[in-house]
């Protein structure tokens, strides 16, 4: 069986891992088809999981921005019309670092976006503390931070610095901060020095690539803060209830 047969067949984590083997072959005409096959469905997984966790969080009462008029603001959003584009203004302004991962292009080309945070002013009391809900910046509000005249500036900083030595593109507030009290730095996927199928996601507790982060998120539907022990029994029965539709990824 090729790649994405073996996908389908249930091998996601091997397929995964057998791609970051063959690294820059990868997008070799010998495994690109197969490769952007599975990447094609892995994120119409992803898509299809956050509308069924989004549904039922409108059920129990969580509270969204419903009013949100800019796509970063939004629980969720279909990718842009203008999303090739945006795509390509992205790919300009990081070439002097090197590129965006695919599966962040994927996941804009298929999800769009999403941002599962409390809106405090709707309601002041969380319903799960320390959830750390998932949440991927908007193509849009991306390239608008690219695209600032101080941006290549400040992230060199960041490649300088032997704590961090690369690039990144920040797409999402830490724990601390979707709680909002004070926190650290947010989290981010790395601009890889050569072309690369996926990326570390850093900062973030599990430690681990992008793919991986939102694979973590599902198995906790949405919130993986909540991996921890939790004897939350709203949360329990959410999980119950969500958790056997979502597909694998």
């Amino acid at each position: 069986m090729n790649l994405h047969d073996r996908y389908l067949n249930g091998e996601y984590k091997a397929v995964y891992n057998d791609i970051y083997k063959l690294k820059d072959q990868a997008l070799n005409i010998e495994y690109k088809k197969e490769v952007e096959q599975v990447l094609i469905e892995t994120f119409e997984r992803v898509a299809f999981n956050l509308q069924i966790i989004y549904r039922e969080l409108l059920n129990i009462g969580y509270a969204f921005n419903l009013d949100a008029t800019v796509n970063f603001e939004k629980a969720i959003h279909k990718p842009l019309k203008d999303t090739e584009l945006l795509l390509g203004q992205l790919d300009l302004a990081v070439q002097p670092f090197g590129f965006v991962p695919l599966s962040l292009k994927y996941f804009y080309r298929i999800v769009g976006g999403v941002n599962f945070v409390w809106n405090f002013e709707a309601k002041k009391q969380l319903m799960w503390d320390m959830a750390d809900p998932i949440q991927v910046a908007s193509l849009d509000s991306l390239v608008d931070e690219v695209m600032h005249e101080y941006w290549k500036e400040d992230i060199q900083l960041y490649v300088d610095d032997v704590n961090f030595g690369c690039a990144f593109l920040y797409l999402s507030a830490d724990e601390f901060h979707k709680d909002n009290v004070s926190g650290g730095e947010a989290y981010a996927i790395e601009i890889t020095k050569e072309k690369s199928i996926d990326a570390r996601f850093m900062n973030e507790a599990n430690q681990t690539t992008f793919v991986d982060y939102l694979r973590i998120c599902f198995e906790n539907c949405g919130f993986p803060g909540m991996s921890k022990e939790t004897d939350d029994k709203n949360y329990q029965m959410f999980v119950d209830k969500i958790k056997p539709q979502l597909k694998m990824i």
